[in-house]
């Protein structure tokens, strides 16, 4: 059951709440002082504290509040806190809002906005709690996957980039050609690298041949060599391809999809037995490599158009690993900036939002560039939203600029999106609960 500590020195506040609280399945405890309400928390799971800011006879400063507000915030960051007082000076619990509280409520209180306010704290509560068992949980995994295996220093944080990780280093002992899937930027070769590490084959060569940046008639050259004048402007001495280089380690095939046919054909061969002739040579060459290829290509769809064989590509896919746009792994963004910053500069709260709202089309790369650039113009070593000159998506699909105010129909909208539930609603927004609250009290929006 859900559970409020009360920290009242009344005995008829605290027995009023917990007859208002239990008839909404709310159970209460109650502590008369600061002192008893911090041993409660030592030796209860407590879901959300209601406290007083005066314990002391002819007090009205609040300044015992003050202390145990801090005091329980300095062991609890998460749990929410009301402030339940009569004669705080305002100016005192606006701070405490500041600070993190949850709300301030005055005495006498009103039923309803009480029991709305509690509901509203006890789900982010619950929420807050299992967002933590999840991160705990991921952080283990983490863990124990840099325990295991060598992962090449890649950045990470989301659930999806985790899984493509795993199995990347589950796969990479088994010597089988791998698949790479996913669009440009988003980190593709990063994974074949963790492949190769954790393989076999780690202290061979680990070479790398982009399809798409080569002539098409280069390709073949370039990957499996040329006799001396085997082809137009060919040197005047033999050149070895790609595979005889990465003989004994891997072969990392970046846009696979732009390998012509006769190359292809080839390649099939030497996927089947490691066998291959150098372009201009009738020499049969054997070579052992793994090769994993990568796409952002729909192959399939270039088999039905007669551009890619479709036996290549069953030799090619015995095992894939796709890695997910960044749009997908919102959880990798900002981690991935720190990485990129290498403490050259901090972000500013509107940079880290501005950041996590964009939907980063070009990836990893765009996401990189974007912090150079913004680490270029900041001032004072702090990235704000208009050194990233980045436009956030917001609620409602509404485009607007870095670091606009949201306005009365956008945050009714982003409710009526939420069903009502503010932390929703605030996150959708790019703002904090607290900062929500305050607009919908200015502008009169009702809860």
């Amino acid at each position: 059951m859900r559970t409020v500590l009360v920290i009242d020195d009344n005995p008829a506040v605290r027995t009023a709440l917990e007859l208002l609280f239990g008839l909404h399945d709310i159970r209460t405890v109650g502590a008369e002082s600061p002192e008893l309400g911090l041993s409660v928390l030592a030796s209860e799971s407590i879901d959300l504290v209601v406290q007083d800011m005066n314990f002391s006879a002819d007090t009205t400063s609040g300044e015992e509040g003050i202390a145990l507000y801090r005091s329980i915030r300095a062991d609890y960051p998460d749990l929410p806190i009301i402030l339940l007082t009569a004669w705080t000076r305002l100016e005192t619990a606006v701070q405490l809002i500041k600070a993190g509280a949850g709300d301030y409520i005055g005495k006498p209180w009103d039923d309803n906005k009480l029991l709305a306010t509690v509901e509203n704290l006890l789900e982010l509560s619950q929420a807050t709690r299992e967002v933590s068992r999840f991160r705990e949980e991921r952080r283990r995994r983490r863990r124990q996957l840099d325990d295991r295996y060598d992962l090449r220093g890649i950045v990470f944080a989301s659930s999806g980039m985790e899984r493509v990780v795993e199995l990347a280093c589950q796969v990479a002992r088994a010597d089988v050609p791998v698949l790479i899937t996913g669009p440009n930027g988003a980190g593709k070769e990063r994974i074949a690298e963790i492949v190769q590490a954790n393989s076999a084959r780690a202290k061979g060569p680990f070479i790398t041949v982009n399809c798409g940046a080569l002539p098409h008639e280069l390709i073949e050259a370039e990957l499996f060599g040329a006799d001396p004048g085997a082809y137009t402007g060919a040197p005047n001495r033999a050149r070895e391809g790609r595979f005889e280089v990465a003989d004994g380690g891997t072969l990392f095939l970046d846009e696979i999809g732009n390998l012509p046919l006769a190359g292809q054909m080839k390649l099939l061969r030497i996927l089947e037995t490691g066998q291959f002739e150098r372009l201009g040579s009738s020499r049969t060459r054997q070579v052992s490599v793994r090769v994993i290829s990568a796409t952002n290509a729909d192959l399939p769809a270039l088999i039905r158009e007669g551009q890619f064989r479709e036996d290549l590509f069953y030799r090619l896919n015995v095992i894939e690993l796709r890695v997910p746009p960044l749009s997908e792994r919102s959880d990798d963004i900002l981690p991935l900036a720190e990485h990129f910053l290498g403490g050259r500069a901090s972000l500013h709260s509107s940079a880290r939002s501005a950041l996590a709202a964009h939907t980063w089309p070009g990836n990893v790369r765009e996401l990189k560039n974007a912090i150079e650039r913004a680490s270029l113009l900041c001032s004072d070593g702090v990235i704000h939203a208009r050194d990233l000159a980045l436009a956030p998506h917001r609620a409602g699909g509404v485009r607007l600029p870095a670091e606009a105010e949201p306005d009365k129909p956008m945050i009714e909208a982003a409710l009526q999106k939420a069903r009502g539930v503010i932390s929703q609603a605030a996150a959708d927004l790019g703002l904090s609960r607290q900062a929500l609250y305050r607009r919908m009290e200015k502008m009169g929006i009702e809860s």
